[in-house]
């Protein structure tokens, strides 16, 4: 028998079996939850459960720590309902969901744009569309049931292409081909979109759009969507890096400020180095020390799992960032395969 779910503090209900997760079930439903990786890794579908009782299911430690778990927090990726549920999920909608498609794709571009880091630009078939919200992923589909997901960098009205920056992960099945063997005009196989991290398009309020490496990726498709939109919502991104490499494509958004003026830019390096004389220290620091009140702004966050959890204690903690005005996708990756 099914269960009834109930997300407060909208009210929006659904039903859930016992054989499918909380996400699958409200995605079933074109119900809108905040989710990422969808397999327990990240930890954005993070949330509360008010009453009722529920199987955590399976996740990784360091989505779903033991004193979360103890008081009353699950992921709605890995966890199942036992019983009728309450649940604390501010972020929740209903949607007209975009619903995911298979395509076949042709590699039309790779570009080396730093020692580690690959552009990707992929041509959708003349004959289909590729519907997504800026902000989305989408997967790879590969051999043996194998997936691998990636942020779209490109804005959604960009129409019969799609640009993706991937990081190559020592020991990674796929990234290894990308860097090694991949050539212009390969065909791949890819389905989404995916995720629910994309710019809130009713919401007027400031925002900070704050991202570590190739977490850059979603914000560009974000901004670029915006800038095409004509919107003057004020926008601050916050990029972080170890190295000035990381910061692969800091002319573009250095471009963005210097054209549009409700667009700010701060490049971040974590430790200061030689010949840097732009701002150094975690990214959540140098937000928090910019914006010691975010009581009216909105926040979103891409990058790693580690600068996502940070970010969002710190600025919810010492910023009074509300709780559901802090959106994150965070990066996690696949096991080196022998």
């Amino acid at each position: 028998m099914p269960h009834q779910i109930t997300l407060m503090p909208s009210g929006i209900a659904f039903a859930a079996d016992a054989n499918e997760t909380l996400l699958e079930a409200a995605l079933r439903q074109d119900i809108l939850l905040p989710h990422g990786c969808k397999h327990g890794a990240c930890g954005t579908c993070k949330g509360s459960v008010l009453s009722g009782a529920a199987d955590p299911g399976k996740y990784l430690p360091h989505a779903l720590s033991d004193t979360e778990r103890e008081a009353g927090k699950i992921l709605f990726c890995a966890a199942h309902a036992k019983s009728d549920l309450t649940l604390d999920c501010p972020q929740a909608s209903m949607s007209a969901r975009i619903h995911p498609k298979s395509l076949p794709v042709r590699i039309e571009h790779l570009e080396k744009v730093a020692e580690d880091i690959i552009l990707l630009r992929l041509r959708l078939p003349a004959s289909e569309t590729f519907t997504f919200r800026a902000g989305q992923y989408l997967d790879f589909l590969l051999t043996e049931n194998r997936r691998r997901s990636f942020s779209i960098a490109n804005a959604p009205e960009s129409g019969d292409f799609i640009e993706l920056h991937i990081r190559r992960i020592r020991g990674g099945f796929f990234t290894t081909w990308l860097f090694e063997t991949a050539k212009v005009k390969d065909i791949l196989q890819i389905e989404g979109p995916y995720g629910s991290f994309f710019l809130h398009e009713a919401s007027e309020k400031p925002a900070i759009l704050m991202a570590t490496g190739t977490g850059f990726a979603p914000i560009k498709s974000m901004v670029e969507w915006s800038l095409a939109q004509n919107h003057c919502r004020p926008l601050h991104f916050y990029w972080g890096s170890r190295h000035a490499s990381g910061l692969y494509a800091r002319a573009l958004p250095e471009r963005w400020a210097a054209e549009h003026s409700h667009l700010r830019f701060t490049p971040v390096l974590f430790k200061s180095a030689p010949d840097w004389e732009g701002r150094t220290g975690s990214i959540e620091e140098v937000v928090a020390a910019d914006y010691p009140d975010l009581s009216t702004f909105e926040v979103y966050a891409c990058g790693s799992p580690e600068m996502v959890e940070t970010a969002q204690q710190t600025l919810l903690e010492r910023c009074r960032l509300p709780e559901s005005a802090f959106y994150a996708d965070a990066f996690t990756f696949a096991a080196p395969e022998q």
